[in-house]
């Protein structure tokens, strides 16, 4: 079944481009790996055929897609409560709480924001990954986007692939900086360990930028500004040049106790049983009125108690 249909002319001057090509530019409110599933499934006829993508344009031709109906998503819709910092007839702003998945996947079927995203807003089940457009690992903590309409949610992507997006981290690692710096490092797939990524030669191009917040005994607070969005890309960042980030599983190694650590600041810390890393600030220019946005939040609870621990204990220590 078909939601509607959508007809178009290929311009003269388009002669000699693909029909993938042609596609894109004619209907750009989707996206072109969408157009090349819906050429592939047979609902866009050129002419009188059912083309290939990789075919060409002559000029002239008509275009005609029958839009098939999105599929019932077999998400279920939750009532879970949503940290909304931003909302309005185009994107939502969520502060996303540790230990939340940000998409169902195997094992993690239920709890996710997605289900709670579909409670909140049951249309947004209309939209790939209900409008979501960039995640956070499970416990990484802080500010994301959600698209609400199709046509929003594919120019944010183009503004993320652009690097039009501002993200930044606070994030709390394992060693003493002595001052900040860049980071440029391919990242890719982990050669042995296919659960892990790893800078890797042939891995994606990932920047990096870090500063100082604070350095206390054994530890250093850093603010992270990303430039590209690979998985993982902080945690394997800073873990590559020697400061991965505390309480990370995957990259962090075992918990080293600070020599002298007091029982309560040997308590703090291994009750602290995930990554140190938040998402503080968001900024981005609106996809539909072009206004300049920004949204900032405080680290969560359980992070702000290890700062506030890591401070009394580098206090504790300077005055012996």
């Amino acid at each position: 079944m078909t939601a509607k249909k959508l007809l178009a002319q290929v311009p003269a001057e388009y002669a000699g481009k693909r029909v993938d090509q042609t596609l894109a530019a004619l209907f750009p409110d989707f996206s072109r790996s969408r157009l090349q599933q819906w050429v592939r499934e047979g609902y866009i006829r050129l002419g009188s055929k059912s083309p290939r993508s990789s075919d060409k344009v002559t000029g002239g031709e008509a275009i005609e897609i029958d839009v098939p109906e999105l599929p019932i998503l077999a998400w279920e819709a939750e009532a879970i409560p949503l940290a909304l910092i931003y909302e309005d007839d185009h994107i939502l702003v969520i502060n996303k709480p540790p230990g939340m998945v940000v998409h169902p996947g195997p094992g993690n079927r239920e709890h996710t924001l997605l289900n709670a995203i579909l409670h909140h807003a049951p249309e947004q089940g209309s939209l790939a990954r209900a409008g979501i457009v960039h995640r956070l690992d499970k416990d990484t903590s802080g500010l994301l986007v959600v698209a609400k309409t199709e046509t929003v949610r594919l120019r944010l992507i183009d503004d993320l692939q652009k690097r039009r997006v501002k993200r930044e981290y606070i994030a709390l690692v394992q060693g003493v900086m002595v001052t900040g710096g860049d980071i440029e490092a391919p990242i890719g797939r982990h050669p042995r360990h296919r659960k892990r990524m790893a800078v890797h030669p042939r891995g994606k191009p990932a920047v990096s930028h870090y500063r100082v917040k604070n350095k206390y005994r054994t530890h250093t607070l850093v603010q992270v500004g990303l430039e590209s969005g690979r998985t993982h890309q902080i945690r394997v960042h800073l873990a590559h040049i020697g400061y991965p980030v505390f309480g990370d599983p995957t990259y962090g190694g075992r918990l080293r106790m600070p020599p002298g650590a007091s029982e309560g600041f040997a308590h703090a810390l291994r009750g602290f049983r995930r990554q140190a890393l938040h998402a503080t600030k968001l900024g981005l220019i609106h996809p539909l009125s072009g206004e300049a946005m920004e949204w900032e939040v405080p680290v969560p609870d359980d992070m702000q108690e290890l700062i506030h621990a890591l401070e009394a204990d580098a206090k504790e220590h300077s005055s012996k």
